[in-house]
């Protein structure tokens, strides 16, 4: 009996579906204009501020060519690209096609990196993300 049921699970388990991506430019890029890399910051709360290169920012829902908009990835790994971003605590959404926003973190080492979404928050094809940073908050 349990060996059937095991054989029977995987036919039982719902495939997790691929959400369409959106085409990206080879050459885009996306980067954490400030805090840089190995920053101490003071009381947590401070200004992140994002660039773009070769594709352009638009709104969550604004479907056009070469655009986007940022997801922070906070003390995570890259989600999986093929499946809409997150979001939680770790994965902030900036859907209203914000290039800088005010984060607050708490006492600790953090690890900060930034994906670029699509208009239905799904990592683009090619994926456009930024090396990740080590920021220390005191």
């Amino acid at each position: 009996m349990i060996a059937l049921l095991a054989a029977l699970l995987p036919a039982m388990t719902p495939a997790r579906a691929q959400a369409p991506r959106t085409p990206a430019p080879p050459n885009a890029s996306v980067y954490i204009i400030w805090p840089p890399n190995g920053a101490v910051i003071d009381g947590g709360r401070f200004w992140l501020r994002m660039g773009l290169r070769n594709m352009g920012v638009a709104p969550k829902g604004v479907k056009m060519a070469n655009v986007g908009h940022h997801h922070l990835l906070i003390d995570t790994e890259l989600p999986a690209m093929d499946q809409q971003i997150p979001n939680d605590r770790n994965h902030l959404h900036f859907g209203a096609g914000e290039t800088e926003a005010r984060i607050e973190l708490p006492p600790g080492k953090h690890t900060l990196q930034l994906l670029l979404g699509d208009q239905d928050h799904v990592p683009h094809d090619p994926p456009i993300y930024s090396s990740r940073i080590t920021v220390t908050v005191r």
